[in-house]
C-alpha cells in the first residue's frame, strides 16, 4: 500500500503542450469535476464556476483571443500570434476556473478567490489521481476584461486559471522544490 500522502508528494505539473489524448472519459470527467468543487467555502457562497473547453471550442477561443491580442498589440510577431491561436489546443480538456466574487458579502474577497483556487488545485490533484497529467496556467487572458467578455464572464467574475488536462506525452522530471526548512518557521510570542 502506498503512503497516504504519496499523491501530494509526487504531484507535479505537465506542460500543457505535452498533454494529449486520451482524455478522461465522460464518467471520469464528471467524477473529477464533482470532486474538484468540494472545497472550503466560507459562507457557502459557491464563489466559483467552471467552463469546459473541448474540441473545436478550444481553437475558437484561441482564435478570438489571438485577434484581441493582435488588436491590442498590432506589431505582434507571427510566431506569437500562432502561439496565442493554438494555446488551448494541446490538452484534450481545458477547464477555465472562474471566481464569482460577492464584494457585499461579509466573506473577504480573498477568501472567495482562494475557494476558487482550491477548485483549480483539486483539478490538478484529481487528474493526477486518475492517472492523467495537468497544468494550471493563467497568461494575459486571465487578467484582461475583454478576454473575460469573450468567455462570457460577468463583471464580478475573474479567471483563476485554465487547467489543461490530458495524458502526458513525455516523462516530465519534477522541478526543484523548496525544503521544509526553507519555508517553515515557528512563531513565538
Amino acid at each position: 500500500m502506498s503512503h497516504p500522502l504519496s499523491l501530494l508528494q509526487q504531484r507535479h505539473s505537465v506542460p500543457s503542450r505535452q498533454l494529449g489524448e486520451p482524455a478522461p472519459d465522460q464518467a471520469q470527467l464528471q467524477a473529477l469535476l464533482e470532486a474538484a468543487i468540494r472545497v472550503p467555502d466560507h459562507g457557502k457562497l459557491v464563489p466559483y464556476r467552471l467552463i469546459l473547453l473541448q474540441g473545436a471550442a478550444k481553437l475558437t477561443l484561441g482564435e478570438r483571443l489571438a485577434a484581441l491580442s493582435l488588436r491590442l498589440h498590432p506589431d505582434l510577431p507571427e510566431s506569437k500570434r500562432e502561439k496565442e491561436r493554438t494555446r488551448y489546443m494541446f490538452a484534450p480538456v481545458v477547464m477555465a476556473v472562474i471566481s464569482r466574487l460577492d464584494p457585499s458579502s461579509k466573506v473577504p474577497v480573498i477568501e472567495q478567490q482562494l475557494s476558487a483556487g482550491c477548485v483549480a488545485y483539486n483539478l490538478l490533484l484529481g487528474a493526477e489521481a486518475l492517472g492523467y497529467g495537468a497544468q494550471w496556467l493563467t497568461g494575459w487572458a486571465a487578467y484582461d476584461r475583454e478576454a473575460a467578455s469573450i468567455l462570457g464572464l460577468a463583471e464580478n467574475e475573474h479567471v483563476i486559471g485554465f487547467v489543461h488536462i490530458g495524458t502526458p506525452q513525455i516523462d516530465v522530471p519534477d522541478r526543484d522544490r523548496p525544503t521544509l526548512a526553507d519555508v517553515l518557521s515557528t512563531w513565538t510570542p
